[in-house]
């Protein structure tokens, strides 16, 4: 591994020197968003450099707390915002599911931790799990568009923020908190705990202790595992071990999986700042998918992946209160992460390791007037090492700095904003004589920026507008990769001689709140000039630099091309009326994307239009809601897809609250997928080869005292 240096750290962590003084003193946050407390600012988009409400942020974003969250807790990230506007999710199976924005998924997409990025390998392949637990949320946040540029330049599709309470942001008014939730899922034999902690020590220091565990067996799909197409294939072969994989239905093989996380923290806070800090340790052992041999001859493995990190995380913030500032706000990170990739004989076949640290400053000026904004400083540098026979990556380090700010200015019925990142990146290869590569090394200077008018029309009625020019460094793995990756099924071969990603954008934003209804649209553009895709092409560069002149999977080279993005979103709520003291809320999401390389066609893995309707009785303790989602099939396909068939899906909920002063306490019953319908994402490498969950019938309990 590449060290880290005491110099590096001590750079990427000197902002801490100046917290230090001031940790005697920190107000509350009003918006903590923790469990037990109540939230009064549940729709402030904390995720956005200058906190505000999201109806006020100039491009398309979704906040998921409270009983929704609750509802919607799946084991991975990916699947438990696949609901949400503008969201989809990798599938590779029901324990590898990132989230796709606007069907940009891997390094056009953040995935944080408060703020901090998860440092995992999930953006490096879709068999590789986000090192994220949905279950320690109090909230989740996706932003999409330009609003995310504050957190790089790669975030041009967006980032989602898992917001936490592990480092504690309040003083709680009671001796001792108590949170828990216990979840059952029939789909996989799904048993899921996880429990927290928090304690006062004296009046100024909170502590924080929290754990989880999930276990699930095979995913049952109720259905056929392959495709009409592939079943079709199956059956016409002449080896009979091919001709019964044409029956093959029901349960997903190799997709079960053991997941646990224990995370100590504390705090120090009072009326002038603070500083806190948590510890974590996770362990996800998990099952990948088949994805079957359809020809004699042919390997399927069933691999298993065993990923560990263990992470470190500190906040501070000092409120300065001066002339200029009002806050200045501290967060940083480290990880050691590995995973291995263990095959059936039960033998290592590859294990990846990466470490990676991430610092960022923030100062956040006093408002004066209708001017309001931030500037900021962010350091992130990762270590990448592979070993073993699929290695498809040299030994890499990748370094990055960034200053950004976003400056508001509100006129009443007008509101325009400002924002900019620079970025510069250092990204390096050590020499690899077993993939035939040379050391490399590049840098880059990337400069961002957005603009962007807002402008109330009407009484509650608001559009928006926001352009947006975008400059992104190549990655490492779109350098360097010279090598099968089994994840993808590909040789995967990059160019060390890219240039710099960069896309204009255009978004427009239609919103509307008035007495018992909500509306939202949102239309977006975005032109790339050198967008950094993989296309798959005749064996001979792969031949050039495979090992022995061997392939194990067809050769894919990275190319760039100008490409086009466009699509919509839209969301809206009404109250239709009250029953029996119940009030009955109609709600809908629709999002549809459309991508073109040029000279290529269509991009591939881009979700279909989708439409999702729901109708819910609210009451003060119960809850009822039934929602149906239909995506549509997706004909328009790249060279190397297969079309994916659309469905509908039906699915329903009864959460009731047992105790009457206590709205967090909650029990859930949801079916899901009731009909048994045979469902596949399109952005899944493996949907011909792993359908969604069937009949899902799950049950919720959370306890919070």
């Amino acid at each position: 591994m590449f060290p880290f240096t005491p110099l590096r750290a001590g750079c990427a962590l000197s902002a801490i020197c100046f917290a230090l003084p001031a940790i005697a003193q920190s107000a509350p946050d009003p918006n903590d968003g923790g469990r037990g407390y109540h939230d009064p600012r549940a729709d402030i988009v904390v995720t956005a450099l200058i906190p505000r409400r999201q109806g006020d942020i100039l491009s398309g974003t979704s906040v998921v707390t409270g009983q929704a969250l609750t509802r919607a807790l799946r084991p991975t990230i990916g699947d438990t915002l696949a609901h949400q506007p503008g969201v989809s999710a990798t599938s590779f199976g029901p324990n590898a599911s990132r989230p796709i924005l606007r069907g940009m998924q891997g390094e056009r997409v953040r995935i944080l931790t408060d703020g901090i990025g998860s440092f995992d390998v999930s953006n490096t392949s879709v068999d590789h799990a986000v090192a994220i637990n949905p279950l320690t949320a109090d909230r989740i946040e996706v932003l999409r568009g330009p609003a995310a540029l504050p957190y790089g330049s790669s975030a041009i599709g967006g980032v989602v923020n898992v917001v936490d309470s592990r480092i504690p942001r309040r003083v709680p008014d009671e001796p001792i908190h108590i949170d828990g939730i216990a979840t059952y899922g029939s789909a996989a034999n799904e048993r899921t705990a996880s429990g927290e902690i928090e304690a006062p020590i004296g009046d100024k220091l909170v502590v924080h202790f929290d754990g989880s565990y999930s276990r699930s067996g095979n995913l049952d799909t109720g259905n056929y595992i392959l495709t009409p197409a592939l079943r079709a294939q199956a059956a016409a072969s002449g080896d009979p071990a091919i001709k019964e994989l044409a029956g093959l239905r029901g349960k997903l093989p190799n997709s079960a999986a053991k997941t646990w996380e224990v995370s100590g923290g504390a705090a120090i806070i009072t009326d002038g700042g603070n500083l806190g800090f948590s510890v974590t340790h996770t362990d996800n052992f998990y099952g990948v998918p088949v994805r079957y041999a359809l020809e004699p001859g042919e390997e399927a493995e069933q691999v298993r992946l065993h990923m560990k990190q263990d992470r470190a995380d500190l906040r501070a913030e000092v409120p300065v209160n001066g002339g200029f500032l009002e806050t200045i706000r501290l967060r940083a990170g480290f990880a050691d992460y590995q995973h291995q990739e263990i095959e059936e004989s039960g033998e290592v076949g590859t294990t990846f390791y990466n470490q990676s640290i991430e610092s960022r400053l923030e100062l956040v000026q006093a408002k004066r007037g209708g001017w309001e904004g931030a500037v900021g400083a962010q350091f992130f540098a990762r270590d990448f090492h592979i070993v073993g026979e699929e290695k498809f990556l040299p030994k890499n380090r990748t370094e990055q700095f960034g200053l950004f700010t976003l400056q508001s200015l509100d006129f009443g019925s007008t509101r325009i904003e400002l924002g900019s990142r620079y970025e510069h990146t250092g990204v390096s290869a050590v020499a690899d004589e077993t993939l035939l590569n040379p050391a490399h090394k590049r840098s880059f200077d990337a400069l961002s920026g957005s603009a962007g008018i807002s402008q109330e029309i009407a009484a509650g009625w608001r559009v928006g507008l926001n352009l947006s020019r975008t400059e992104r460094a190549p990655s490492a793995e779109e350098l360097f990769a010279r090598g099968n990756h089994a994840g993808t099924q590909a040789f995967e071969l990059g160019n060390p001689d890219f240039g710099k990603e960069k896309s204009w954008g255009i978004e427009g934003t239609l919103r509307r709140q008035g007495p018992g209804y909500t509306l939202s649209l949102s239309a977006y553009h975005n032109w790339f000039k050198g967008y950094i895709y993989d296309a798959p092409v005749d064996d001979a560069p792969c031949m050039a630099v495979g090992r022995g002149g061997e392939l194990e999977f067809p050769c894919y080279q990275y190319f760039q091309a100008d490409a086009r993005y466009l699509g919509f979103e839209a969301e809206g709520s009404v109250k239709l009326g009250e029953i029996g003291g119940y009030a009955v809320n109609l709600d809908g999401v629709a999002d549809y994307v459309r991508a073109t390389i040029k000279g290529t066609g269509p991009a591939p893995r881009i979700p279909p239009l989708r439409l999702l309707g729901g109708l819910e009785l609210q009451g003060d303790r119960l809850n009822l809601r039934g929602e149906v989602e239909h995506s549509f099939k997706q004909d328009r396909i790249a060279e190397t897809e297969t079309p994916t068939g659309g469905f509908t899906l039906v699915n329903a909920s009864l959460s009731w609250k047992p105790l009457k002063d206590n709205d967090r306490t909650t029990l859930t019953l949801s079916a899901n997928n009731i009909f048994d319908v045979e469902a596949r994402r399109h952005a899944s490498f493996l949907k011909d080869y792993a359908p969604l969950a069937g009949r899902d019938i799950r049950l919720s309990a959370r306890l919070s005292l």
